[in-house]
């Protein structure tokens, strides 16, 4: 319905109709479907808006590993545990260009480079713009996760060249203070609003196996699908659980649990690029098809994601070929 006294001119279009938000009882209630209704709906939205036998491949390379004064208590690099890592320094620039041509050549189309910050100083800083211009010269995407950014920084990354910025929610804002206490999900969001202020696509999604429970993983999708853009690529990460941390004996979330978590980011984020991140190693190539068939499209690809393992590029392949996918 127009507004009583709006007016339009013929060269302006009406403002398009505002995007619907979701509440958690409304993603409560995807959770909630027979399995095989979820998984279909969720199929059906994903061809609407993609090619449904194509997979975008990220490679990640920790770029400075260990000592981060946070404490989120999944992370073995946080300095609070005895994870058994050893803290190295940032990598020199001509070694990540090595290690970004070779995941080119394995098949990766976009670099990913993390760093174990709060935050990078700004000497730290000009070191990274470096690696994502050599990077962006490869004719690669890159992306960077660098922890909590500070007025200016995210339009240096994007006058560097950086197509994407991660910065996970991790979970639900409920449950966030339960695995992490040293800063609160507003600073990410904080982080998130800088990204989009500077044009930088936001990568941004979370944890689940936690310990939390079904209506925390609903209030992630929920947060993430109702901010004012969704992010262009969602990672969904199983958690890898690692001993020295908290999150040691969280358990195994139960395998169609995970892949109802992937199907309703699907359908509430349906213009999203959804990834299987963390904890593939641990799926079986089963388990993997039917998350595809939730509406994921996106991996990450190589032996190692930060300082958690990966499923090697060679057993990728085979099971694209099992399945008839192809890498973008």
């Amino acid at each position: 319905m127009t507004t009583i006294g709006a007016v339009y001119s013929l060269e302006d279009p009406a403002p398009a109709p505002a995007r619907p938000k979701w509440s958690v009882a409304e993603v409560m209630k995807l959770f909630e479907l027979p399995f095989m209704d979820l998984v279909f709906r969720a199929q059906q939205v994903h061809r609407e808006h993609f090619d449904p036998n194509a997979v975008q491949r990220s490679t990640l390379l920790s770029i400075k590993t260990g000592g981060c004064s946070e404490d989120c208590g999944y992370c073995s690099q946080s300095a609070r545990y005895s994870t058994g890592l050893e803290r190295e320094q940032l990598m020199a620039v001509a070694e990540v260009v090595e290690k970004a041509k070779a995941a080119k050549a394995k098949g990766a189309s976009r670099f990913c480079m993390g760093a174990a910050w709060r935050g990078p100083k700004d000497k730290e800083l000009q070191t990274v713009l470096a690696m994502v211009r050599e990077v962006k010269a490869l004719g690669m995407e890159t992306c960077v996760t660098l922890g909590m950014l500070k007025d200016g920084q995210a339009q240096q990354l994007k006058d560097a060249g950086l197509d994407y910025y991660n910065h996970n929610l991790d979970t639900a804002p409920e449950f966030y203070g339960q695995v992490i206490t040293t800063h609160t999900m507003q600073d990410r969001l904080d982080t998130l609003d800088k990204v989009r202020a500077a044009g930088i696509n936001v990568c941004s999604g979370g944890i689940v196996g936690m310990g939390e429970g079904r209506r925390a993983r609903a209030g992630l999708i929920a947060q993430l699908a109702n901010m004012a853009q969704p992010p262009e690529s969602v990672p969904i990460n199983n958690l890898v659980a690692i001993p020295g941390t908290p999150l040691e004996d969280a358990g195994n979330l139960d395998p169609f649990e995970f892949v109802r978590t992937i199907a309703a980011a699907r359908i509430t984020m349906p213009t999203s690029f959804v990834r299987l991140s963390a904890g593939r190693e641990q799926m079986s190539d089963e388990m993997q098809a039917l998350c595809f068939m939730a509406g994921a499209n996106s991996i990450f690809y190589g032996e190692c994601l930060l300082t958690t393992p990966n499923p090697g590029a060679d057993r990728d392949e085979v099971l694209f070929e099992r399945l008839g996918l192809r890498a973008i």
